[in-house]
């Protein structure tokens, strides 16, 4: 990655958990120097993790260190973001910053650190392993050169979009950013399904993973919209169309949207709970 000539090479990170661990890693993959970044971590174990995994800079607490940083990134939980940007914003004051803190609003972000040049982002849990779907929003401050920062950044990750209205990062949250645990919840509903059904887990699990990532996999080369391909798939009176046929007298597409506009209200009462 490419640092631009003209902020200071340094990348400071709020918060030293998985996100940030996803992001330093994509980094130093990527050709980032470690000792480019800098991480701000309260708990010693973290530290040492951080340390020995990637051999970046580690402090316990902000201090004037971080006026090297011409890239602030936030990925602290939304209940200690205002504390956290209280002790931090006076030595970060002419940084860009990039939070990755659900339903935390920009408005708040400006506000405790005296800064518009904030982008928001949403990103996911697979970026652990770089295939993560990550959503972003700039304030009008952000410039064309700080969103190209912000892009080279996020895309060690996997892939992004930008979203013009900030509430759309909501529907972000929803839809990909709390995604993963719907996956995951169908898997072990299949699993569940497949042992009583007399399979092993293990049987289970394979089929169960192998074809949630082929299914995937094919609706992301296909030419057609899910719709075809599910079509393709549902043959009239078949083993198929028996199984869609149980979801639908039961409501489960509804159910599922249901459960997505609940993701998305969560987000929007996070941004009230824990905003200025």
């Amino acid at each position: 990655m490419s640092i631009p000539s003209n902020t200071p090479q340094t990348l400071a990170f709020i918060g030293g958990g998985n996100m940030a661990s996803a992001i330093i890693g994509g980094l130093i993959k990527q050709g980032t120097p470690a000792d480019r970044i800098l991480v701000v971590e309260p708990f010693v174990e973290a530290r040492q993790r951080l340390q020995a995994q990637f051999g970046v800079r580690v402090l316990a607490a902000a201090d004037a260190t971080l006026t090297e940083a011409g890239l602030v990134i936030w990925a602290v939980k939304p209940q200690t973001f205002k504390e956290a940007a209280q002790q931090t914003c006076n030595f970060c004051a002419n940084a860009l910053h990039l939070s990755v803190a659900a339903g935390i609003r920009s408005d708040s972000i400006a506000s405790w650190l005296g800064s518009e040049r904030v982008v928001r982002a949403m990103p996911n849990t697979p970026a652990l392993v770089g295939l993560g779907q990550t959503g972003l929003f700039a304030r009008a401050a952000v410039t064309a050169a700080d969103k190209t920062w912000i892009e080279q950044v996020v895309a060690t990750t996997g892939a992004l979009l930008w979203v013009k209205d900030e509430p759309l990062l909501d529907a972000v949250t929803a839809i990909s950013g709390s995604g993963p645990a719907y996956v995951f919840f169908f898997i072990e509903a299949m699993v569940d399904a497949g042992v009583k059904m007399g399979l092993t887990v293990e049987q289970a699990t394979q089929l169960a993973i192998g074809t949630f990532e082929g299914a995937s996999q094919l609706a992301k080369t296909a030419n057609e919209p899910p719709s075809v391909l599910r079509e393709r798939v549902t043959s009239k009176g078949g083993t198929t169309y028996a199984a869609l046929t149980s979801m639908q007298s039961a409501q489960v597409g509804e159910l599922f949207q249901i459960a997505l506009q609940a993701a998305q209200h969560r987000a929007h009462e996070l941004g009230n709970e824990y905003g200025a």
